[in-house]
Order: C-alpha cells, then sequence, then structure tokens
C-alpha cells in the first residue's frame, strides 16, 4: 500500500524511519572512513596480527602453568 494513502503516520512511526536512515548514513560514511584508512596503509584494516613461530606459543603457555609442590 502507497504511503501516501494511508492516514497520517504517528510520531513514533516517523521518528523510527528518520532513525532507521541516519544509521544506515552512519553505516555508510563509517565503511567510507574505514576504506579510506585501509587505502592509506595499503592493505586490510584494521591490520591482521602476525603469525607467530609455533615454539614462541607454546613457551608462553607454559609460563604461567601451576609448579608442583
Amino acid at each position: 500500500m502507497d504511503r501516501h494513502q494511508q492516514g497520517p503516520r504517528s510520531l513514533g512511526e516517523i521518528e523510527e524511519e528518520v532513525l532507521a536512515e541516519g544509521r544506515e548514513w552512519t553505516r555508510r560514511r563509517l565503511q567510507e572512513k574505514l576504506q579510506e584508512e585501509a587505502a592509506r596503509h595499503g592493505g586490510v584494516f584494521p591490520p591482521q596480527p602476525e603469525k607467530s613461530v609455533a615454539g614462541t606459543k607454546r613457551a608462553e603457555g607454559t609460563a604461567h602453568r601451576r609448579r608442583p609442590g
């Protein structure tokens, strides 16, 4: 049904519509800013963590183990 053929809309309906439009605008603006930042740094944003050597992870895991006794 066409919106113009319905009766007058409530303040709540209008507010809900405008808030949804605002969220969409904000989402698009954020996407643009993040894309600009990624292009500026020449890669994926946020940067992916570097892969660690397998031995390093094991050593970190044992440092917090409880000692017997």
